[in-house]
């Protein structure tokens, strides 16, 4: 008898060997690791990231190698057209009914605030590289939520800073109505006043806006130095634009992007950029590797350049599938993200970088000035550094956060 049970026991014992020498697929959940790429398809945020953000996904996957390390990888996307309704419901429909096990970018943090909750209620993952509230690792940060590219008190004490030592020490900021726009106006303000400047008012535009000009008009009778453009995309494009139909630079006021891309530079033209100044994570033409994704980019969608959140996309989900493989499972979310945070970051995009445990992604932010048509010498040349700062300078401290789970 106990031959016959120590033969069993060998024979369980050797079966279970060879389902783990099968590889990380065996022990993936369903079999699949399916990512959800979700974020703006169609409007003010679809150049920022869009198809660009599934694009950048699918490159992780194929340079991760997922295939060859056993690891069956499927991506599938949608368009939650910034409403965080639309996005809740897709979100839910991804986890319960179509096994999603994790979801990207997520641009407008209405919307990534909404969907982080969910995330955590249906113990998945979500990796946020498009939305920008420093709140998603702030009061509302989460054990299964990443915080990926950049945030708006990253962005604030990046530009912010700058300006104020550089003369820009009164402000006025015009702000898109929701919580993305609260967020920035809000850490800007706070960067400007603890630099020795002053916030001489305020002005909230509707979220899209077309028509920024009784806005604009406000800002340019404060006679504030600086005007704070505490919006993105399409929006920033047309409040830029119409202040220079304004004359407002020209009458001696600057223009801070607050959180300007790569994309709305291009748009603009350096001719109505030139000389904004603006923080951000990553530039295509920093280095050899970024060009090389550029161009595998470009491969995909001619005459456009990737954002610092298409980079992120990619820096992401390079990291979540390490953690995927080396957990050899996708099951439970918390301890994906536990394990992703425990695990030093590296990738050819961003680097070598950590992950804190309120969910911060910790970097080098850059700051550049935009340059003149005539310092740009090709196709998107369009920034000089004026200052790199330092991961441990970059993002709010952790004690400061009022993360629950910093302890």
């Amino acid at each position: 008898m106990l031959q016959k049970r120590s033969a069993l026991l060998a024979a369980s014992l050797a079966l279970a060997a060879a389902h783990f020498a099968t590889g990380a697929q065996a022990q993936i959940s369903d079999g699949i690791v399916k990512i959800g790429v979700l974020n703006d398809m169609s409007g003010l945020y679809s150049d920022i990231t869009g198809q660009g953000s599934v694009f950048a996904a699918r490159q992780a996957v194929e340079d991760f190698g997922a295939a060859a390390k056993g690891i069956k990888v499927e991506i599938i996307s949608a368009d939650h057209q910034n409403k965080p309704d639309v996005g809740s419901s897709i979100a839910r429909q991804w986890y319960d009914v179509d096994k999603v096990d994790v979801i990207v970018d997520v641009p407008t943090s209405s919307v990534a605030l909404a969907i982080s909750e969910i995330t955590r209620e249906k113990n998945k993952v979500l990796l946020v590289s498009g939305a920008a509230a420093s709140d998603l690792t702030g009061a509302k940060c989460s054990p299964n939520t990443i915080h990926w590219t950049y945030d708006t008190w990253a962005l604030g004490n990046g530009t912010g800073k700058a300006m104020v030592k550089t003369g820009g020490d009164t402000w006025f900021f015009l702000t898109a109505d929701y919580a993305f726009g609260h967020a920035l106006e809000r850490d800007t303000a706070a960067v400007v006043e603890a630099n020795g400047g002053k916030v001489l008012g305020k002005v909230r535009h509707p979220f899209p806006g077309a028509d920024f000009s009784s806005f604009l008009l406000q800002a340019q009778a404060s006679k504030a130095k600086v005007i704070g453009l505490a919006n993105a995309g399409g929006d920033t494009i047309n409040s830029i634009k119409q202040a220079a139909e304004f004359g407002i630079v020209k009458g001696g006021q600057q223009l801070a992007g607050l959180l300007v891309f790569m994309s709305d530079v291009h748009a603009l033209g350096l001719q109505t950029a030139q000389g904004l100044v603006l923080t951000e994570s990553w530039y295509w033409d920093a280095n050899d590797a970024n060009r090389a994704f550029a161009k595998k980019f470009q491969a995909q969608f001619p005459g456009k350049f990737p954002t610092m959140v298409h980079a992120g996309v990619y820096s992401a989900v390079t990291h979540y599938l390490k953690a995927v493989a080396t957990l050899k499972s996708d099951a439970d979310g918390k301890a994906v993200v536990a394990r992703m945070k425990a695990t030093p970051t590296d990738d050819k995009l961003f680097g070598k970088g950590t992950v804190r445990a309120d969910g911060r992604k910790v970097h080098n932010m850059y700051l550049f000035e935009v340059k003149k048509p005539q310092e740009s010498k090709y196709a998107g040349d369009y920034y000089k550094l004026r200052a790199t700062i330092p991961a441990a300078e970059a993002f709010r401290s952790l004690k400061d956060g009022g993360c629950p789970l910093v302890k």
